[in-house]
């Protein structure tokens, strides 16, 4: 179903794609968007246990396209330096293919606000969390992707340096 990478050697392994997704802030998520056209959106998260987290409005081009197929991919760039000298660059990537939904659940949808509230403010008081998430738990969908394919991919020359 997922193709085989080609450079098998550039590879990264399942816990360092977890680890970039786990440590890294933002990311670009792409659906099925209009028409058959792709439409990919630049989206804060989180990651736990296979499935990536996302805070959104209730409405728009990303929730129906959703609706209409769940079917996304989600890709995180940690390094981008190009390498004029040598006419190629530094880059260390993953992406992630699975399928979304919107969380209808209340209380597991005050559990996501949180975490991801904390994660973005991790200085903030849980009466200052609270009380932020009150205030938008009615405005804001929260979508979580289940990973059914995770892949990373870095250049030869960080391959070389490990």
């Amino acid at each position: 179903m997922f193709r085989d990478m080609r450079r098998f050697k550039q590879a990264l392994s399942k816990e360092e794609c977890e680890k970039i997704l786990s440590e890294s802030s933002s990311g670009i998520l792409a659906v099925s968007g209009d028409d058959g056209y792709p439409y990919t959106v630049p989206m804060s998260y989180f990651y736990k246990d296979g499935k990536i987290y996302f805070h959104s409005a209730k409405s728009g081009h990303k929730i129906d396209a959703i609706r209409s197929d769940p079917k996304v991919s989600f890709c995180v760039v940690t390094v981008d330096e190009p390498q004029p000298e040598k006419f190629s660059g530094d880059f260390r990537s993953v992406v992630a293919f699975g399928k979304a939904r919107i969380i209808e659940d209340d209380k597991e949808k005050w559990h996501i606000m949180d975490i991801i509230t904390k994660k973005y403010a991790p200085l903030a008081s849980q009466t200052d969390v609270d009380a932020k998430i009150d205030v938008r738990f009615k405005a804001v969908s929260i979508i979580v992707m289940d990973i059914e394919h995770l892949s990373g991919k870095e250049s030869m020359d960080l391959v070389k340096m490990r």
